[in-house]
């Protein structure tokens, strides 16, 4: 069961506090931005934001999704004709809080809930291009880089005939040593026999 959030709950109980959230979120979408206290504010964000993730998707079970929540389908239209591709560029952050100060009358803080619809900056908009165009050119470095492998598999051949010939190497130095002990063993008889042993080892 997840855990209650702490203090009051917005509004009488759990029910009055989904229709406060859902139409704080239905007029964010209408009107593009909307004055209300802080604590609205900053619970009605994380709703709106996930709706227009939904928006962004496009599909019909997103639409009903977004539908459950938002009950004017004039705004649901909007949401997904106009909203959601303005925002298509973003990975999130599809909103805005300004604290605007204190309410006259029961001095309750207050704050300004907007949608952020400009572009992305300069920036962020070059360091995508690059993200692109380094994706774009991966796929054509690697039928380039087949031939490249090709000497690799030379290097692989050279190393492997460098392999075999430290193999005789090893095979030769293995050699006399079995030499030495033949000759140990055919000293005894004589020096000769040794030497042909010796030769039909090598």
């Amino acid at each position: 069961m997840p855990q209650p959030t702490k203090g009051a709950r917005l509004g009488g109980g759990p029910a009055h506090e989904r229709l406060i959230l859902a139409n704080l979120a239905t007029q964010l979408f209408a009107h593009r931005r909307i004055t209300t206290t802080e604590t609205k504010a900053k619970r009605v964000r994380p709703l709106a934001e996930r709706l227009i993730t939904f928006a962004k998707r496009g599909d019909l079970h997103a639409r009903r999704r977004v539908m459950t929540v938002v009950r004017d389908k004039g705004v649901v239209h909007e949401l997904f004709t106009e909203i959601a591709p303005a925002v298509a560029e973003r990975q999130g952050g599809y909103t805005r809080i300004t604290k605007i100060g204190p309410r006259k009358g029961d001095n309750a803080p207050m704050a300004v809930i907007e949608l952020v619809l400009e572009p992305l900056s300069a920036k962020q908009g070059v360091v995508r291009e690059a993200t692109r165009a380094a994706a774009k050119a991966a796929p054509a470095a690697a039928p380039a880089a087949e031939p490249a492998d090709a000497p690799v598999e030379e290097v692989v051949t050279d190393d492997a005939a460098t392999a075999d010939s430290g193999a005789t190497a090893d095979d030769a130095t293995a050699a006399p040593a079995e030499a030495t002990e033949t000759e140990l063993a055919a000293a005894e008889d004589a020096a000769q026999p040794a030497d042909d042993a010796g030769t039909t080892k090598a």
